[in-house]
């Protein structure tokens, strides 16, 4: 995939799911479109610095429980802010809990996705990230099984 002209900016204080998010996506020819941050706060940093009301991320994946600014808070205040309020917004975590899950869609998530646990897994939601973005064709999502909670589609508002 040669275009870089978009991105996708991941914010995640796991070092290991940001390794095996950039192995999958790198896989699909795709490791160039990620733009990292830790924690929310280093991600609204971002989008003030690097990018502008012109110049958007086509997707922000955020990781729940982040130190500093969790991602409950840095989605609040990405569609309260006017220049970033239209992107997709995909909330990825370990929780399974179907209340954090409800709050993250009533503050505008496009979708909740529980982090993958095989490098397969981790492939699929690579290529859903991808689709979101309308960048590639994608054949299947992740699978649904006891750890995971199905891609929810998006808000309807």
């Amino acid at each position: 995939m040669e275009n870089t002209s978009w991105k996708i900016l991941v914010a995640d204080d796991d070092a290991d799911d940001r390794a095996i998010l950039q192995d999958a996506m790198a896989e699909l020819e795709a490791g160039q479109v990620l733009c990292f941050a830790q924690n929310g706060e280093d991600a609204l940093r971002l989008l003030g610095k690097d990018f502008n009301a012109t110049y958007k991320p086509a997707l922000i994946i955020l990781d729940l429980n982040m130190p500093k600014l969790n991602g409950t808070e840095t989605l609040r205040r990405i569609k309260s802010d006017e220049r970033f309020k239209t992107i997709p917004v995909i909330i990825y975590s370990t929780s399974l809990n179907p209340m954090e899950k409800d709050k993250c869609m009533l503050l505008g998530a496009h979708s909740y996705i529980t982090k993958p646990v095989t490098f397969k897994e981790s492939m699929e939601t690579a290529k859903s990230f991808l689709a979101i973005c309308g960048q590639k064709q994608v054949t299947s999502y992740p699978p649904v099984t006891g750890s995971r909670v199905p891609v929810s589609g998006p808000k309807n508002s």
